[in-house]
């Protein structure tokens, strides 16, 4: 009797663990309402696709576990709440930011950025490699996603090609909160080794202000008088923040 009641309770706690793991037993598949929560994200992308998961089951996915008191979809959730479900905000945390949370580790923040930092990159990649830049606006939704929700300056220049097509876009500068130090020389060594005939500048106001500094009319003239003495031609200078731009060129100052 007590080798069947102790193989009875080995039987039962074999089969929670295989529930939460979704293995198959005799009667079938265990359906989704009995896998840990932690797993039906990861189900749901499965059986449905991408596209009807929410923002916090997306992170779920890619933190895998919660903690002993909230599961992985809680925690995201908990974690959207603070940044008020904007994904923009969430990727600004730092990996600091994001270890204040219980159930946080580094590892789990390491790659909650990274994820981030993809999508990011490829929102700008997509546009770069179907776009030629016709207008201030085209700049705008090339440059927006590199650098519209930095929390601090940077500076990149657009290198075109006869037909406006992008030769190649390039960092130039990364500053601090209010400002950046460029280097003109260096734009227009890689605007000749590219062969460039127009280009157009670029930087982040991370204050959200759509205002040009005296600071950022003084450079743009700068680079202008470079690039003319090499004919090359600056089309526009614009100024990205997170959901607007400026554009010396549609204001006249170019």
């Amino acid at each position: 009797m007590l080798i069947l009641e102790h193989f009875d309770i080995n039987f039962k706690t074999l089969y929670l663990k295989m529930s939460k793991k979704g293995v198959k037993d005799t009667f079938g598949y265990i359906s989704i309402k009995n896998w840990s929560e932690d797993d039906q994200p990861r189900e749901k992308l499965m059986l449905k696709g991408r596209s009807v998961l929410s923002d916090a089951e997306l992170i779920a996915i890619l933190i895998g576990s919660g903690s002993r008191e909230e599961s992985a979809v809680a925690l995201s959730k908990r974690i959207l709440l603070q940044v008020e479900n904007n994904l923009s905000e969430l990727g600004k945390l730092s990996i600091k930011d994001l270890m204040k949370f219980k159930g946080i580790g580094e590892a789990k923040a390491v790659t909650i950025i990274a994820a981030l930092e993809l999508g990011r990159r490829r929102g700008g990649g997509d546009t770069l490699s179907r776009k030629r830049i016709t207008s201030s606006k085209d700049a705008f939704v090339i440059l927006q996603p590199i650098i519209g929700d930095l929390a601090h300056e940077e500076f990149w220049v657009l290198f075109l090609s006869n037909s406006n097509k992008i030769l190649r876009k390039e960092q130039l500068s990364k500053g601090g909160l209010t400002g950046t130090l460029v280097d003109v020389r260096m734009i227009m060594k890689l605007a000749i080794e590219l062969g460039a005939v127009a280009m157009v500048l670029a930087h982040n106001h991370p204050s959200g202000s759509l205002k040009p500094s005296q600071s950022d009319k003084q450079l743009t003239a700068k680079i202008d008088t470079a690039a003319r003495s090499l004919d090359i031609k600056i089309l526009d200078h614009i100024i990205v923040t997170e959901k607007a731009y400026f554009s010396f060129a549609d204001d006249g100052l170019l």
